[in-house]
């Protein structure tokens, strides 16, 4: 063999383990690759990894950076910059279609004063012109004064026009004559399981609770293209915050049809899981499909509403309120039919999860609760706020299997006012978080929004530093009841998932489950001062719905 054939051949083999090795090199082939990353998988160990690979919506594999590296290739890889990753964030307890509405609906919220809200009202009306004046937000805390509001004045401004504006928490209703009048409310008219305020005999206006039933029918509803055009853009303000999934705390059975229209097509992407108003046809619905998934849409539990708000004293206490002598609130559901909905859910599988306040009612609840879990340990069954519990009685979460849905910054929103409502001693299992995880294990973490913000680095401060936005109180609201941020992060994620059956799809990075993460922009921590943080990059199902720096 010439020296020019062993020449040839040699630059032969050269080429042929270069490719071989090239080919190695490149590995798998997946749709992204994610490194130079903190990502808090949220799993049993909470392990940080470095990178990741993503293919079909999944996540393959989290692992070290040159192990991903070497493993994967994409064509699309992102170099996080050593920002944290975590799980997509959950709300545990929102309304989507409410915030709809209060975005269409006059808004009431941050006034200063009645007068204020009178000011709003004429501004509005001159603005819109609206047959029928709707509004939200107004909470007489804000005014200085303990006393609900009257509707005098709004008589005056516009004797004509029906309106109903609805107080903060949406558990109480101001409206005119005009509203009362179309209505058909007099001083007469009885309703169970809602108070409807009189003064001399004569409605004040004031409604509350299952009063507002009364009014609901005659109140119009708004053209679908605005309602989409507020549904984008709160769901662009969840993705802005690493919100990806919310369960929604109640809805009618049109809001399916609504929900499924724009999953559909692609235009709602987060993560629903959805609970039913205990309608009759919610029920007809749940008893024909069971368990029902449509895409990212998840319904298997009914919600119930146990008793009102502790701000306009609807909520049910064990006794009277220190506020108001001789009132105790009032069940907006009664036992009977709480029982009801309760056979209804041990036998189709799905979930209750009561809206529950006063102490009283979370007492019924937990009692009730306690029959079904000892026929099954997994339930599941949820108390929605549990926000005054006795502290004698906190241990039955644990006991009985409840899980407690919680919103820290109703703590810190109701610390103006909570004491004067309770007492001191009823303070002791008043938003008693850490007792709660305590006591259950977990907790399901939200903010009840649009009642408070979306944003969960609020929810982060109120749980944590037990403080508001303005880092008021000093020293933190009740801050035994703090939980740690690993505890936080956990409810509105591992917890989350878990609270609505979906620990296997979400709640953590690892593989196998869904790729639904955000990458945020500063670390996630929690001092004694508030501080902003937001979302780089929120991504579901392997899809990036949210970019920062494309804004």
């Amino acid at each position: 063999m010439t020296k020019i054939e062993n020449k040839y051949r040699f630059s032969c083999l050269i080429v042929i383990l270069s490719l071989t090795f090239s080919s190695c090199y490149k590995g798998v082939n997946v749709d992204l690759v994610i490194h130079n990353a903190r990502i808090h998988t949220m799993n049993e160990k909470n392990a940080v990894m470095d990178a990741m690979a993503v293919k079909d919506g999944k996540i393959i594999e989290v692992g070290a950076e040159q192990q991903i590296l070497n493993k994967y290739q994409s064509e699309k890889i992102i170099d996080a910059k050593g920002k944290d990753i975590y799980p997509g964030l959950t709300d545990a307890h929102g309304h989507i279609l409410s915030y709809i509405h209060q975005k269409l609906n006059l808004d009431l919220v941050g006034c200063k004063s009645y007068d204020e809200v009178i000011k709003r009202v004429e501004e509005y009306q001159i603005k819109k012109n609206r047959k029928i004046i709707i509004g939200r937000g107004w909470d007489q805390s804000l005014w200085g004064t303990n006393d609900l509001p009257t509707n005098d004045l709004l008589n005056k401004i516009l004797p004509s026009t029906p309106i109903c504006l609805y107080r903060i928490d949406g558990h109480a209703a101001l409206v005119n004559d005009a509203m009362l009048e179309l209505a058909g409310i007099s001083s007469s008219t009885k309703v169970d399981g809602g108070i409807i305020e009189l003064k001399e005999n004569k409605p004040t206006g004031l409604l509350i609770d299952n009063a507002m039933n009364l009014i609901s029918k005659y109140l119009p509803d708004y053209p679908e293209k605005e309602k989409l055009t507020a549904l984008e853009e709160i769901q662009n303000e969840l993705f802005q915050f690493g919100i990806t999934g919310v369960h929604e705390a109640g809805i009618e059975f049109k809001d399916i049809a609504f929900f499924k229209k724009y999953i559909e097509k692609d235009i709602l992407k987060l993560n629903l899981y959805a609970m039913l108003i205990a309608s009759e046809e919610n029920i007809k619905f749940a008893k024909k499909n069971g368990t029902f998934k449509f895409k990212n849409l998840s319904i298997r539990s009914f919600k119930v509403f146990g008793d009102g708000a502790l701000g306009s004293r609807g909520a049910f206490l064990k006794k009277h309120y220190d506020d108001h002598p001789g009132h105790f609130g009032m069940l907006t559901t009664s036992p009977l039919e709480m029982q009801k909905v309760a056979k209804l859910c041990e036998d189709i599988g799905y979930q209750m999860n009561t809206h529950a306040i006063g102490d009283s009612t979370n007492s019924i609840l937990l009692k009730l609760y306690e029959a079904v879990y000892s026929k099954n340990k997994d339930h599941r069954w949820r108390i929605e706020h549990a926000q005054v519990v006795d502290p004698k009685e906190i241990a039955w979460f644990g006991k009985f299997g409840v899980f407690p849905s919680v919103q820290p910054t109703h703590a810190v929103s109701d610390q103006r006012w909570a004491k004067t409502r309770l007492g001191e001693e009823r303070m002791k299992g008043a938003y008693a978080y850490k007792s709660l995880l305590k006591s259950y294990g977990m907790l399901a973490i939200g903010t009840d929004f649009p009642i408070e913000l979306t944003n969960p680095f609020l929810t982060i401060h109120a749980a944590v530093q037990r403080k508001d936005k303005n880092n008021f109180p000093a020293d933190g609201f009740y801050e035994n009841e703090a939980i740690n941020l690993e505890e936080c992060l956990k409810g509105m994620t591992i917890w989350a998932a878990f609270a609505s059956f979906d620990e296997n799809r979400l709640g953590s990075i690892e593989a196998g489950k869904e790729a639904t993460f955000v990458i945020f922009e500063k670390p996630i921590e929690s001092s004694k001062a508030y501080s902003e943080n937001f979302a780089w990059k929120t991504f579901i199902r392997g899809k990036n719905v949210y970019a920062s720096d494309e804004l």
